[in-house]
């Protein structure tokens, strides 16, 4: 078994406790909050984090990205642990009460001008997920060891309208189908950073 794999929920909160800095992108001012759930699963003795795929719209930014469930601050959210929940639940219907927080990794700003607040919390699996079709296309699992594996991820660097020169970006490799990339990725590998 994968060293990853043996991690127990008590080992993944204690090395939580030892986060990196905050992650970003590109240097942003006046970013507005965001949370999001970074799910653990367990299947076949091992970790998987539970991912999603927002559908295509003209209208979403992140049209057709995949991502983990969460989104914008609301007022009436107590912080952002509560966000993450609340989108949780809307966008998959995992109900709060079924999911065990292990802690939180540091903000990550996003080129969408969002400061991200990852709440870090294992879901038991197998779960009746109901997807919100307006926000989700897909929701799927990636094994954590295979993500911890540097030859499955690299930086592209992108050109953004509106900074001045190419930015570095995560890409990793497809997986089932799907592209990791972007916040999403430097999320998975802050995450990684700490478990290892």
């Amino acid at each position: 078994m994968n060293a990853i794999d043996q991690l127990t929920p008590t080992d993944i909160m204690q090395r939580l406790q030892q986060r990196g800095a905050a992650t970003h992108d590109v240097a942003l001012d006046a970013c507005r909050e965001a949370g999001v759930l970074v799910p653990f699963v367990r299947m076949d003795n091992a970790w998987h984090l539970l991912f999603i795929r927002r559908p295509k719209s003209v209208r979403d930014y992140h049209s057709g990205q995949v991502a983990f469930a969460g989104g914008k601050r609301d007022p009436e959210d107590a912080d952002l642990t509560a966000t993450a929940l609340r989108e949780a639940h809307e966008e998959i219907g995992i109900l709060p009460q079924d999911v065990k927080i292990l802690g939180q990794l540091s903000p990550h700003h996003s080129v969408s001008r969002f400061q991200i607040v990852p709440t870090v919390a294992s879901v038991p699996w197998p779960y009746e997920l109901i997807l919100s079709p307006q926000e989700v296309a897909r929701a799927f699992t990636i094994p954590l060891h295979w993500l911890a594996q540097p030859q499955h991820h690299e930086i592209r660097y992108r050109q953004l309208t509106d900074v001045p020169k190419p930015i570095p970006i995560v890409y990793f490799q497809e997986y089932d189908g799907e592209v990791l990339w972007g916040a999403t990725a430097r999320i998975t590998l802050s995450l990684l950073a700490c478990l290892q």
